[in-house]
């Protein structure tokens, strides 16, 4: 399906469903970015980095936040050492080059070979973010003003845009883009995340952890639901501490691995007092 005759195929440490599979390699083909949202702990940053791996590219993040602008991933003119520079006179300030710094953006379009670049939670900047990065996404080119140069992507990045929909996305920037969400694992897809982090572990003590799991997330009323990652955290905690399994069928261990706040642990133990199977261990 890829034209450079490599698709993604999912990876050994990321189980990734056949549409997700799918619209990665389209990403690819079409050369445009890949917005990926779903509620978090579905695996979206990992997703960039399993394609990495998969393909044998490097991975470049772009970490975004609130006070991030869409010029602090193309270059920063480091005015500051310039001025230090010529304070001292130790080296030679006319060369402007030298303090011309490429951000992650910059660093994808300069490098000698594709690379995978993710742009980690683009909703936590500022609402014209978007937008201001359209054209350098759509042209894959951006222009150095001190220097007066235009830099050009040499080859185009596979780029991953993670969001957890914090904010909207502007229209005009998500028609430059191909779209999927990442729904919450079932079980059965979650059992095959959790063999992938923990191949040894017994089957009694994986059921068990899914099905209070998921009844915790069926709770009504949490304020956040335990994610795929707090579900793996939870269970190391378990088997590192050597529970009896006859007694973790009758209770939830560890629950702050799970739950994190007091709001929603006082909720899930009112609601464990009235089902007939377990109760609750609250540390």
């Amino acid at each position: 399906m890829n034209r450079t005759g490599q698709n993604y195929e999912g990876s050994s440490d990321y189980i990734a469903s056949k549409p997700l599979m799918e619209i990665v390699n389209v990403s690819i083909i079409l050369g445009k970015p890949l917005v990926i949202k779903g509620e978090p702990g579905t695996g979206k940053t990992l997703l960039a980095h399993s394609i990495a791996g998969a393909l044998g590219k490097k991975l470049l993040t772009w970490n975004i936040k609130s006070t991030t602008k869409a010029k602090d991933g193309l270059y920063v003119y480091d005015t500051v050492q310039r001025l230090n520079d010529a304070r001292f006179k130790d080296r030679d300030i006319s060369d402007i080059r030298q303090y011309i710094k490429h951000g992650r953006l910059g660093q994808a379009f300069i490098s000698d070979e594709r690379v995978v670049l993710l742009i980690d939670e683009i909703d936590k900047a500022d609402v014209e973010f978007p937008n201001d990065l359209l054209n350098e996404l759509d042209e894959m080119s951006f222009h150095i003003n001190e220097l007066d140069e235009e830099v050009k992507a040499t080859h185009r990045p596979i780029v991953i845009i993670t969001s957890n929909s914090e904010k909207e996305l502007p229209d005009a920037f998500l028609r430059r883009c191909v779209f999927y969400y990442i729904e919450f694992p079932d079980e059965d897809m979650m059992e095959r995340i959790v063999k992938v982090h923990f191949p040894d572990i017994q089957e009694k003590l994986m059921r068990e952890a899914l099905k209070k799991f998921y009844w915790i997330r069926q709770v009504d009323g949490l304020r956040k639901k335990p994610s795929t990652s707090e579900l793996l955290d939870w269970i190391k905690a378990c088997a590192m501490g050597g529970l009896d399994l006859e007694k973790f069928t009758s209770e939830v261990p560890f629950l702050g691995t799970l739950i994190k706040s007091e709001q929603d642990t006082d909720r899930v133990a009112r609601m464990a007092q009235s089902h007939s199977t377990f109760g609750i261990r609250r540390r």
